[in-house]
Parts: C-alpha cells; sequence; structure tokens
C-alpha cells in the first residue's frame, strides 16, 4: 500500500467517526427538544388551569398561610390520576386546596405510550399579595400563622424511584 493511500484512508475514518459523533450528538439534542410537557398544551396551560381551578379558602387566607406543598401524584396510560402522597407541606392547611385542584386534572395529563404509569411530584407555592402599606396587623397574623402552623413532613426515606418534577404552581391570593 502507497502512503498516500493509507493517510487518505487514515483521513477518511477520522472523517467518518467524527461524522458519527456528530450525528449522535445531535440526535440527542433533537430528542431533548422533543421532549413534550406532560400536562395537555403545554407548561403555560398547567399554570393557567390552575391559576383558574385553584381555591383559596376563607381559613387560609385569614391566617395569611404561606408555604409550600409537595404532592406526588401518579399518572395512568389514559392520564388518570391513580394515587396522590402529600411529600412534604409547610402547612397541613395548604394541602386540600391543592388536591382539590389535582384532582381537577384528571385525564388532562400525557405519559410516554411504553410507560402504565408514571409518578409526578409538582410543588404548590402558596403566598399572598401584600398590602400597599407598611401592616402591623399583617406582621402580627404571618407571625401567629408560623407559630402555630402544622407541618407535614415524612418521617422516613421516601424512594422515588423514576418520578418527574414539574415546575412549581404559584398561588398568590389577596389578604382579607
Amino acid at each position: 500500500m502507497n502512503p498516500q493511500a493509507g493517510s487518505f484512508l487514515i483521513y477518511t475514518m477520522k472523517r467518518i467517526i467524527l461524522s458519527v459523533i456528530i450525528l449522535a450528538i445531535s440526535a440527542h439534542c433533537f430528542a431533548q427538544e422533543q421532549l413534550a410537557f406532560p400536562f395537555q398544551g403545554g407548561k403555560q396551560a398547567m399554570a393557567q388551569f390552575f391559576k383558574d381551578s385553584l381555591y383559596v379558602s376563607q381559613d387560609i387566607a385569614q391566617k395569611k398561610a404561606i408555604g409550600t406543598a409537595f404532592i406526588k401524584f401518579s399518572v395512568n396510560q389514559r392520564g388518570a390520576i391513580s394515587k396522590i402522597v402529600v411529600y412534604y407541606a409547610d402547612d397541613a392547611i395548604l394541602v386540600q386546596p391543592a388536591v382539590d385542584a389535582l384532582r381537577k386534572t384528571n385525564h388532562k395529563w400525557v405519559i410516554s405510550s411504553n410507560e402504565k404509569i408514571h409518578d409526578f411530584i409538582i410543588p404548590f407555592v402558596f403566598s399572598f399579595n401584600p398590602p400597599g402599606a407598611d401592616n402591623g396587623d399583617v406582621q402580627k397574623a404571618l407571625y401567629n400563622n408560623y407559630r402555630t402552623r402544622a407541618p407535614i413532613q415524612s418521617s422516613d426515606q421516601v424512594p422515588l424511584d423514576m418520578t418527574t418534577l414539574l415546575p412549581p404552581v404559584a398561588i398568590n391570593y389577596d389578604m382579607q
């Protein structure tokens, strides 16, 4: 074999290997872009759904309750919710409105066709719209809520397996 043919063969092999690597990387990137959001209509549709469907109770508004509730739920191939588990909540009072709104999402979830069931974790973040002026009553209510809140938390490890963490749902309510 002549030296020019050998160097041409090496050059060609390097180009082929480099092309395969570039194709593999671009296919991986394209697959990442095509990952669909698991709520029908996408992320914005989910945020709007919870904004329209989550009802903040009088009790929450009066107590000026704020905090986060992490809720895990399972979805089957038809988009139906089968299990709802509270993993953590800053206050138990925040859980019920989040669970009620989550139940309204039945059949709005989309999972991969090769899965029978998929688990999701969704954080609900509650806060209130502060009044325009500095108000001592608001500060007192916040302190009382913090002092008397009833957190829900796991007392042991929580296996997560193949669970998808969704973006938080922000709930801002007006004070009373």
